[in-house]
């Protein structure tokens, strides 16, 4: 079969990454590389050995497919039409800034009977196989995604940039109608929240807790699972997982403390992770996750094969994100609405009313 023909519209940081991918893939034929930047452009066509245009429209009747790599606020009108097109699209995440704009992609999609994937890359992460039955029934979740600020994604906050991709996670894991969300964030250093924590509850009475922070010197990307059936801790930089899965008599409640020896105790104590909660640990070999993204791109296209990521499911995440930052907008820091609301805790009042601490928009 023959490779599908491609254009990467964006030469930025993930721009890149796709298009050096794709140009070694013999699923591709990589035409161009698009980018109103001409520096960023000409260097990487050079670079993946294919066309640099400035102006993506210029190839949409060239090719079958575009990955769509641009600041989140342009994903929207692009998408649009890339798709109005009739090609294939692989969005870059979040899918769009608003649960409005991504109905609009996922209409375009199925109106034209195009591919639209989204690239939520931890679903292609090893360490969540590892994790395996722990993930089943799941009751309560934290999850930590934490990096320093890169100055990339500016147009978009923390929850759109990187809680994200836990917010997809926890939907696939949690499978279940959300019942609440609520949530803070925290503004440091641009117009968007930098940090925010949200709980997200769910029909089922699953709990989600997640934390993210793109102005933390710690780097993390970790999710814990405490399921009906044990516990698994996801550790998705380093592709390991740990999982604690209980005795049958304790997860009957069969278990009995107080019915215990002091001699007992004692043995328990020292081997409670052999012989009550039994620990494992492993570890997944790597993997390019978008290189794998892009494989499962192309068989959808050939073959007909449903993405993990459909544009459906990247339209779910958007929709509560904006739940999520609804939920920041609302915070008070100061206890009424004529104090400091919204991710803009700083600085410190007394400040004017009229000063405009609350953020239109």
């Amino acid at each position: 079969m023959k490779p599908v023909r491609l254009a990467v519209i964006g030469a930025g940081h993930l721009g890149r990454f796709h298009a050096r991918l794709a140009s070694a893939s013999d699923q591709f034929q990589l035409v161009a590389v698009c980018d109103p930047s001409e520096h960023a452009r000409e260097a990487l066509a050079e670079e993946a050995g294919c066309r640099a245009v400035p102006d993506y429209r210029q190839v949409l009747e060239e090719v079958d497919a575009a990955v769509i790599a641009t600041p989140t606020v342009t994903h929207h009108a692009i998408g649009c039409e890339v798709l109005g097109a009739g090609l294939h699209c692989l969005m870059e995440k979040p899918l769009a800034t608003t649960t409005a704009e991504s109905d609009d992609l996922v209409r375009a999609a199925e109106t034209r009977g195009a591919v639209l994937q989204v690239g939520h890359v931890e679903r292609f992460n090893p360490a969540l196989e590892l994790a395996g039955p722990m993930l089943r029934d799941p009751k309560y979740i934290t999850a930590t995604r934490t990096s320093g600020y890169t100055f990339r994604s500016t147009d978009i906050g923390a929850v759109l940039d990187i809680m994200i991709h836990d917010i997809d996670l926890v939907l696939g894991i949690a499978r279940s109608q959300i019942a609440g969300v609520s949530a803070m964030g925290f503004s440091v250093l641009g117009d968007h929240e930098d940090m925010a924590t949200a709980q997200i509850t769910f029909e089922s009475g699953c709990v989600a807790q997640l934390t993210a922070s793109r102005v933390s010197y710690d780097l993390q990307r970790t999710m814990q699972v405490f399921s009906s059936r044990g516990f698994a801790a996801i550790d998705f930089a380093d592709r390991t997982a740990t999982v604690v899965e209980p005795r049958e008599k304790v997860l009957r409640r069969d278990f009995r403390v107080a019915a215990l020896s002091d001699d007992e105790r004692a043995t328990l104590r020292a081997g409670l992770f052999d012989e009550l909660l039994v620990k494992s640990e492993s570890e997944a070999p790597p993997v390019n996750a978008i290189e794998l993204e892009q494989a499962e791109f192309a068989a959808a296209i050939k073959g007909g094969l449903t993405p993990r990521v459909t544009g459906a499911v990247g339209r779910e995440a958007v929709a509560v994100a904006e739940r999520v930052l609804a939920a920041i907008e609302e915070h008070a820091w100061d206890g009424d609405t004529l104090g400091r609301c919204g991710p803009f805790a700083t600085p410190a009042l007394p400040i004017p009313a009229a000063s405009g601490l609350r953020r239109a928009g």
